[in-house]
């Protein structure tokens, strides 16, 4: 039974790390004392260290350790023996990069399908779809596959952009990008507005936060989706 929060983002404009969200994960991560920190998409070039001191300093706001998951001596167990998983955000081709180098896709899948209380943010929601094609990173390494965990049968764009009105930007707006993204594939893809995330019960799929999301299907025009709705693709 999948219990999930997929966020756009870990930080909002005007707060710090995490602040938005802390309410719900207190209430997800219940009777969790450690969570496992996966810091691989390094936001910024920042070491797995300093990274995880900044998630750590964020969960002791609401009385959780957490220990990153390159201080264990077997990664491969630490996640099918985790209390909680967190992934943060950063690059996503670096984090699934270094997901096939330990050789945890798997192990993360099965232990999100146990039950194990999963939070993802930016490319860590970005890692929970059927691949990463979706993100907006920079191919900064190259993957042994794009393919991903498939926790759900759609893609993540977090921090997904509307046009801004007045804009003289020339380049091509998000929506673009996915529509030229369906060209090829036939994946769903979720446009995730930063604030907003997914709350994921066994297969429900609900959204939460201030913002709709806009969905996109091959062929289709993109529809709004109202927070609080179940999701169904």
């Amino acid at each position: 039974m999948k219990k999930m929060i997929i966020a756009s983002t870990s930080t909002v404009f005007g707060s710090g790390y995490l602040d938005y969200l802390l309410p719900v994960l207190q209430v997800h991560f219940k009777n969790v004392n450690t969570v496992t920190f996966i810091p691989y998409a390094m936001p910024g070039g920042l070491c797995y260290d300093a990274y995880t001191s900044i998630v750590a300093q964020a969960f002791s706001k609401i009385n959780m350790g957490v220990k990153g998951i390159h201080e264990y001596k077997n990664p491969k167990e630490a996640i099918l023996n985790a209390e909680a998983i967190f992934t943060g955000g950063g690059n996503t081709f670096e984090l699934v990069n270094q997901l096939y180098k330990h050789d945890l896709l798997n192990n993360l899948k099965l232990s999100i399908e146990r039950g194990i209380p999963y939070v993802g943010t930016s490319a860590g929601s970005n890692i929970c779809g059927v691949d990463m094609k979706n993100t907006n990173d920079m191919p900064i390494v190259y993957p042994p596959s794009f393919k991903t965990l498939g926790c759900f049968s759609f893609n993540i764009n977090a921090h997904y952009l509307d046009p801004e009105k007045g804009s003289t930007h020339m380049g091509e707006t998000r929506e673009t990008r996915i529509k030229e993204f369906h060209v090829f594939n036939e994946t769903a893809v979720l446009g995730l507005r930063e604030g907003s995330w997914l709350s994921i019960e066994n297969n429900k799929i609900i959204l939460q936060g201030e913002h709709t999301a806009r969905l996109f299907l091959q062929n289709q025009e993109p529809v709004e989706l109202q927070t609080g709705i179940e999701v169904i693709i």
